[in-house]
């Protein structure tokens, strides 16, 4: 194929941002003439800035809510959304904290969810956790927890690893609660996925969630730590996630103007090579977990058929 020249703007998922980032400097070296922009505000950020029709690519390490995409319509921005990989949400924590090893989602509403807010210490959560300890399918409760200071460092709300974490892990216990399925405010927030992991990293008893692939990069600075989601505690492995025997995997995609593909035949060859076996390799090599061979030939037709 002749390459092709063009520009190609993509912003969103700073979890998808790696791959994205990978697949456009190799589709660069073939294609000399394209000139591209690749940035990581957030899923949520992202979107707002697609559905605008400032970008022609979204990353997103979620699907598309239904606000988002009213706001796609109402602007006339027409999409197509790809699956690209899989990913699961690590929590983690200091090396340092040899009191936890695994948590619970009981732990985890009770540690960061909306009835934790001021809560200065790890035992500070022990009540709360009692109280949650009769509810059903969440896992186990680990406290008491350390009589030691809490202090969390995590995504903010643009962040789509944010959403995904509440969607898991607050979600289902805050509507039990009759609460607002959001995390405690007062947390340490930053849509920057290093920042988390050097805020974490730097406290001997921090709390935290990042996307695997950037705690399994950083697991010399951070602990990881096995998640209790009903079935007992599991570690976030390749294998665990791709299984969903871990109980915080989740789809990543791309979504793509198609648009902006109609007049810009750069749009159109980048997704081409991105679902291609050489482009799809950057999911693996960013240390994400690629799609079984059904899902990638589903994502292909879907892309194909568009």
């Amino acid at each position: 194929m002749a390459p092709v020249t063009g520009t190609l703007t993509i912003s969103g998922s700073s979890t998808v941002e790696p791959i994205t980032s990978i697949v456009a400097e190799d589709f660069k070296a073939k294609n000399p003439g394209v000139n591209y922009t690749v940035d990581g505000p957030g899923t949520g950020d992202g979107f707002a800035l697609f559905c605008n029709g400032e970008t022609d690519i979204s990353d997103a390490s979620r699907k598309i809510k239904d606000e988002e995409a009213a706001a796609c319509e109402a602007k006339g921005i027409h999409y197509v959304e790809l699956k690209i990989g899989i990913d699961g949400i690590s929590v983690i924590t200091s090396p340092a904290n040899s009191a936890v090893t695994c948590l619970s989602f009981l732990d985890l509403y009770a540690l960061l969810g909306p009835e934790s807010q001021g809560f200065a210490k790890w035992s500070s959560a022990n009540a709360l956790a009692g109280e949650l300890a009769s509810l059903e399918g969440f896992g186990d409760s680990h406290a008491p927890y350390p009589d030691a200071a809490l202090e969390v460092t995590a995504p903010g709300e643009e962040s789509g690893t944010y959403d995904t974490f509440v969607e898991f892990a607050i979600t289902k216990i805050a509507k039990a609660r009759e609460k607002d399925a959001v995390t405690r405010p007062d947390y340490t927030a930053s849509g920057d996925d290093n920042v988390i992991i050097e805020g974490v990293s730097g406290s001997d008893t921090s709390l935290g969630w990042v996307g695997f692939a950037f705690a399994d990069e950083n697991k010399e600075s951070v602990k990881l730590l096995e998640v209790d989601g009903g079935k007992g505690c599991v570690a976030p492995t390749p294998e665990t996630i791709a299984s969903n025997e871990y109980p915080m995997s989740r789809p990543l995609f791309i979504y793509v103007n198609t648009d902006k593909e109609a007049t810009n035949p750069a749009i159109t060859a980048f997704v081409d090579y991105y679902l291609s076996d050489a482009g799809i390799a950057a999911v693996t090599e960013a240390d994400y977990i690629a799609l079984g061979a059904d899902e990638l030939a589903a994502t292909r037709a879907t892309w194909d058929g568009h």
